[in-house]
Formats: structure tokens, sequence, C-alpha cells
């Protein structure tokens, strides 16, 4: 598996370079798509976000690759992160994959932002997707017309039903959601059976933040600060390996700086 996976990963660097990002695919007569040389969806988010995820992409590259979906897919000022354009067509323009945001997409364009440590896009994407913040105002809420308190699995970005959300309730982005701002954001990874560690990717704005994690009969009450004086403690003894141990019971305080 070591060998193939080395395979697999030289010949993307091969032959999916684009010269700015990666190319989603080929046709089977040999023509690219997600390609400059393309007249619509010129740029894919997925193959962006996962040569990051992934860990194959040259950093370089990976760096070039996110900086274009940025630059290409993110409409700041309307407040969706697209897929691509023209990809599948029959959806109507706008809407999935069809040019509209695919949220599965988006929440991993997030995730790979934190990943590169783009600490501020990265939450700044991840506001722009939380349902929400689409939905502050009345003016909001007759735009975005679906529910403020569950994931969609599109945002569609055709001019006349901008922002307007759809498949509420039905989208696995939201597991993925909830893993992106937890795991990622705010930094609470399991370990197996044996701890967590807390390893934050946070906005320069945020001074800390604290979490509550009881897990069985044990609590934890993590307090997240910026501190020159960087590690992790529990119950005021420092752990050199970085993982909280699980314990049997009891309420323990956890003291990260980062």
């Amino acid at each position: 598996y070591f060998k193939l996976k080395e395979f697999i990963r030289e010949n993307i660097e091969k032959n999916a370079w684009d010269g700015s990002w990666y190319r989603r695919a080929y046709f089977d007569n040999g023509t690219p798509l997600g390609s400059v040389e393309n007249d619509e969806c010129q740029i894919d988010a997925i193959s962006q976000s996962w040569a990051v995820i992934s860990g194959a992409a040259k950093e370089s590259r990976a760096r070039e690759a996110v900086d274009a979906l940025e630059r290409n897919l993110i409409r700041e000022d309307k407040g969706v992160m697209l897929l691509e354009p023209g990809y599948i067509k029959g959806y109507i323009p706008g809407v999935r994959e069809n040019g509209g945001q695919y949220t599965h997409a988006a929440i991993w364009s997030v995730l790979a932002l934190a990943k590169i440590c783009h600490n501020d896009r990265a939450y700044k994407a991840f506001s722009m997707i939380n349902p929400i913040n689409h939905t502050k105002t009345y003016l909001n809420c007759e735009i975005y017309k679906v529910e403020p308190y569950v994931m969609s699995a599109d945002v569609y970005a055709i001019d006349s039903q901008m922002g307007r959300g759809g498949w509420s309730w039905y989208t696995g982005a939201a597991g993925w959601m909830y893993r992106t701002g937890i795991e990622t954001i705010l930094g609470l990874k399991l370990n197996e059976n044996y701890g967590f560690t807390i390893s934050p990717c946070i906005p320069t704005s945020w001074k800390g933040y604290t979490i509550k994690y009881t897990r069985g009969e044990c609590i934890y009450n993590i307090k997240v600060e910026r501190d020159s004086k960087k590690g992790i403690w529990l119950d005021g003894n420092m752990i050199h390996n970085k993982v909280v141990p699980f314990l049997n019971g009891g309420e323990h305080e956890v003291k990260v700086n980062i």
C-alpha cells in the first residue's frame, strides 16, 4: 500500500498540476477538467483542498493551490464558497455542482486553510458557511429561506437566487462542519483510547477560549490562552508528550498555552 500510495502521489504531481492549481480529472480523449484550458470549470475546489488534507502535495504547490481556490471560488461579498462552475450541468446554473456552493467542498476548503496555518482566513471562511450567520436579520432570512440551525447541502450562487440555501437536514457536510470546528479550529482531537490533544488554529483576534469536555464520569475544564510560556498542564502538572490522558473520574483542570 505504501508503494501504491507513492506511485499515485508521484503521478498526480507529474500529470495533475495545471500551473497554479491541481486539475480535477481527464476525459477519455485526454482533455483535462479543472484546467485553465477549459472554457468552464477551470478550477475545482476539491482538488485543491484535498491536495492539502491528504498531505500528498508539495508544500509550495499546496499553498499556491489554496491561494488559487480563495482567489477564484470564494465570493466573500456574497457569502458563498463555490465548488466550481459548470461541473454537473444536470443542475441549473448556480446550483450545487453547477457553480453553486456545494457545502461538503466548502468545508474541506476551510479545513485546508487551517492545515496550512491560515488561521484568520480559515475562521473567516468557516463563519461564511455557518448557517447562523445567514440569518442575522430579517432580510438575511428572506434570502437564505432555510433553517439557521442545520447545515444546507448547497447555497445558490445564481444572481436571481444568490444566497438561498437548499437541501437542509440532508447533508453529511454537517459532520464535517462539526469536526472542522472542534478538531481543527479549536484543536481538540482524540488520541485513540489513550487521551486527547489540543492544537488550535484560532484567529489572531481570539485571546483564548474554554471547553468543558465530559467523558464518562470524568470532566475536563479546558482553558486555552495565548502565553509566551507554551505547554499543556493537567491539574498543575506539565504534560510533556502533550497528550492529556483519559482518567476514570473526577473533575480536572487543563491549561493550554499557545
